[in-house]
């Protein structure tokens, strides 16, 4: 189980926080996400969230992994296999553990297909 932390105050401050391998990953799928699109990046839930018409994705860092997650993911499989489908809506995550590499060019492309379903779908917290 995780130990509860204060959240960071902002998302610079969240990146800060954190330390060696997860602190690169989240910057690389940060640097990612942010140059591909328009979004609003917040901390929300106590991690990275995106907004663009609801929230698209998130980015959180936990003890032994970072997670790469997407409210429209489970459309998204096609694209990024390596999405696991969990939770509520249509969530699916990629999990990313010490030594794997982020692939910029799909990350990108999932990004802007997830921006792409909220803008033609609508927020993907409102659908249920």
């Amino acid at each position: 189980m995780m130990k509860k932390t204060i959240p960071a105050a902002n998302p610079d401050a969240y990146v800060v926080a954190l330390l060696g391998w997860q602190r690169t990953t989240v910057e690389q799928l940060r640097a990612t996400v942010r140059e591909g699109v328009a979004l609003d990046e917040v901390i929300k839930w106590g991690h990275l969230v995106y907004f663009s018409n609801g929230p698209v994705l998130l980015i959180r860092a936990e003890e032994s992994r970072v997670l790469f997650g997407f409210w429209r993911g489970r459309r998204l499989r096609e694209i990024d296999p390596l999405l696991k489908p969990s939770g509520k809506y249509e969530m699916a995550t990629r999990e990313f553990d010490e030594g794997d590499e982020v692939n910029v060019a799909l990350s990108r492309r999932v990004v802007k297909e997830a921006v792409r379903l909220n803008k033609t779908l609508g927020d993907p917290t409102k659908l249920w």
